[in-house]
């Protein structure tokens, strides 16, 4: 406990140099671009939440895992943007040492929680997709064994700053806390190295992997489909930009983050402007709101129940046309293995 209480007259001190960092307008726009990115993440995944819980249709193995993303994102949210709104709008970080700590202990753990989350929904769209006839199946159970496995994983990872190895600290323009990744501790730097390893790595390399081989599968049936009316070909092409969005927004919103931490891990010399640093904060936070937009609402079945409960019952693409409603586009691949995009991407 004493680790997280020492320095805790630490805003005091710091306030004097941040004010320094940046004008007051320029905090003052900071606040407003992380009070938005706040507000319509809180507003997106409770939605999603609302929406999944009050529509059984909705609760397919992958809704455990969207729902788990969006409460992820949305303790990102609020534990981490709305107090990084107003530390921005106040123009340095008034919340104390302990403040800081449990801040950027609560963004860690629901942001590390989430990404591995998105690793365990691009696994589903692997397996739905590639293994359609059930040679390999994603049922309920491995949804929520998965769920579970992500929120000890991220515990697991992130309690060690709280008694003594590693640490949290200010980062860039200083309004807000994250790992430390800037001390040449040997201890700390032990930890930041096995953290980026088991808490990125291993997530991004899972999520490449299975959407590389969720492509290729879609390229392999694109080759060897023929439809009369090219339906499906539509079907693959909506399903390969939908994965291209997800893996781009992936790339957009946390790699920044973890290449700048990387470097700076690696390299001590390494000076990193400090509003330059906040980019890739603001970016990874910003995954909050693009989450729930990306894997949800591209969801046209979700979107079928979402619309109406955000326009008071009017749905303006209820009339639109449905590709391959009434039946499934299925590629024979071989004798014993069919994909059908359309309907993996449905659920």
């Amino acid at each position: 406990m004493e680790h997280l209480v020492q320095q805790d007259n630490s805003s005091s001190s710091h306030s004097s140099f941040d004010t320094e960092l940046l004008s007051q307008t320029g905090y003052t726009i900071l606040a407003a671009i992380m009070g938005v990115f706040s507000v319509m993440g809180i507003i997106l995944n409770v939605l999603v939440i609302v929406v999944t819980v009050k529509h059984r249709q909705l609760r397919q193995p992958l809704s455990y895992a969207l729902v788990n993303l969006a409460v992820c994102d949305l303790g990102c949210a609020v534990f981490g943007g709305l107090p990084t709104t107003v530390t921005s709008a106040m123009g340095y970080f008034s919340l104390g040492r302990v403040g800081c700590v449990l801040e950027a202990f609560a963004v860690a753990f629901f942001g590390i929680a989430g990404l591995c989350t998105i690793g365990i929904i691009s696994v589903e769209r692997y397996i739905v997709v590639c293994y359609p006839m059930g040679a390999v199946l994603f049922q309920t159970r491995h949804a929520v064994a998965g769920v579970v496995l992500s929120w000890l994983w991220s515990f697991l990872w992130n309690t060690p700053p709280l008694f003594g190895w590693g640490s949290y600290e200010l980062e860039g323009v200083k309004t807000s806390c994250a790992p430390n990744w800037h001390s040449r501790d040997i201890g700390n730097m032990s930890y930041i190295i096995i953290y980026f390893s088991f808490c990125f790595a291993v997530p991004f390399s899972i999520i490449i992997m299975s959407y590389s081989r969720l492509l290729w599968t879609l390229h392999q049936v694109t080759k060897l489909q023929v439809s009369e009316d090219g339906s499906t070909n539509r079907v693959q092409a909506q399903v390969a930009r939908m994965v291209v969005v997800m893996v781009l927004a992936f790339l957009v919103t946390w790699l920044p983050y973890a290449a700048m931490s990387l470097a700076v891990i690696m390299d001590s010399s390494l000076y990193i402007d400090p509003i330059i640093g906040t980019i890739p904060v603001y970016l990874a936070k910003s995954s909050t709101a693009f989450n729930p937009i990306i894997y949800i609402f591209m969801n046209r079945q979700f979107r079928s129940y979402a619309i109406p409960v955000v326009l008071c019952g009017r749905n303006p693409w209820a009339s639109e046309p449905q590709i391959s409603e009434g039946k499934t586009s299925v590629v024979s691949l071989s004798k014993s293995q069919k994909v059908s995009p359309e309907e993996s991407f449905k659920q």
